[in-house]
């Protein structure tokens, strides 16, 4: 098959396409996929320019998102059978191969039905944004009806789903973008207000879109800066979640007088750790995202599609910032 490999810790430059031999089923509840399109998420460049994760050294296949065709089946597996569409987040991290290639091997409990009336670049793209805006969300953040919640960088993969999920939670939504075009995309999401950053106050506008209260929720997507500028946002015993790391400089002494509750979300957090409960939680959240999703109630922007051997042009792209939506890779 062909995959793309990273053979080094580097740049961009590191991802080589190259002919491998396909991944073989060697335990009886695993499941063959002919992948289509495999998901680019910003963590894959971190892994590419930082390291592996479980102490793992190149070469390695990338890609946490998958999404494909099943082609063969273990001999005890009950969900699947050959022809089933699936889609998945697996792999990539340094242990078990990726999704850069054309074909994966995975336990059956790790997949998912593809969700109907969705194509494979929108079911590739999904996994891991959908599943970390949920749990941040709605795990962690405990959004309810009638809050308000800021969402930073609501244009992103990550943002463009969280404005989506708090409107179908009944919240009020003020999020971030950096241009026209992209408040454009926001409020067509549903966003209620749409802060420009480069060219508006953000304390001053959140204040004037609350009435002077500050928001209930606020979910940072971008990191320590904005986590920090975020705390005099928030009402008194209202909370931030954080899918980055704030920093060690981060003074947590403006969140204790105003009673706020500080949450992080790692969404890989239960496939480093092998948490099964947590992972079938997360089976869950696709499941019912890809029913909200062919109901129409969700969408995933897929806003650019790459060839497998473009890899590394991907990478280029999405590591200058400010994508709208999602990057896929075309892998079959």
């Amino acid at each position: 098959m062909k995959a793309v490999v990273m053979t080094d810790i580097g740049g961009p430059e590191v991802l080589k396409l190259k002919e491998l031999p396909e991944p073989q089923i060697n335990r009886p509840n695993q499941i063959k996929v002919r992948l289509h399109t495999a998901g680019i998420n910003p963590i894959d460049t971190k892994l590419r320019a930082r390291g592996l994760f479980y102490d793992a050294q190149p070469p390695a296949i990338l890609g946490c998102d998958g999404a494909g065709e099943v082609v063969a089946i273990g001999d005890q597996v009950t969900r699947f059978q050959p022809g089933d569409k699936v889609w998945f987040c697996h792999g990539g991290l340094g242990r078990e191969p990726g999704n850069y290639a054309q074909f994966s091997v995975l336990d059956e409990c790790r997949a998912e039905f593809m969700p109907t009336r969705i194509n494979f670049p929108e079911a590739g793209a999904t996994p891991l944004a959908l599943i970390t805006a949920w749990e941040a969300l709605y795990d962690r953040g405990r959004l309810e009806a009638g809050q308000v919640v800021l969402i930073h960088a609501g244009a992103g993969g990550v943002g463009h789903i969280a404005i989506q999920l708090a409107k179908i939670r009944g919240a009020r939504v003020i999020t971030t973008v950096s241009s026209q075009e992209k408040a454009d995309f926001v409020q067509e999401l549903g966003a209620d207000a749409v802060v420009n950053y480069r060219t508006e106050d953000l304390e001053n506008t959140i204040l004037e879109h609350t009435d002077g209260q500050g928001v209930d929720l606020v979910f940072d997507t971008v990191g320590p800066e904005t986590f920090r500028q975020s705390l005099p946002l928030i009402r008194e015993y209202g909370g931030i979640v954080t899918i980055l790391d704030p920093g060690d400089r981060l003074i947590t002494s403006e969140a204790r007088s105003r009673n706020l509750t500080i949450a992080f979300t790692l969404t890989l957090t239960p496939a480093l750790k092998d948490i099964k409960a947590a992972l079938a939680h997360q089976g869950e959240i696709l499941r019912l995202g890809g029913e909200w999703m062919s109901e129409g109630k969700l969408r995933v922007e897929v806003s650019r599609m790459f060839q497998l051997e473009d890899a590394a042009k991907a990478h280029r792209f999405i590591e200058e910032g400010h994508t709208r939506g999602k990057l896929v890779l075309m892998t079959g």
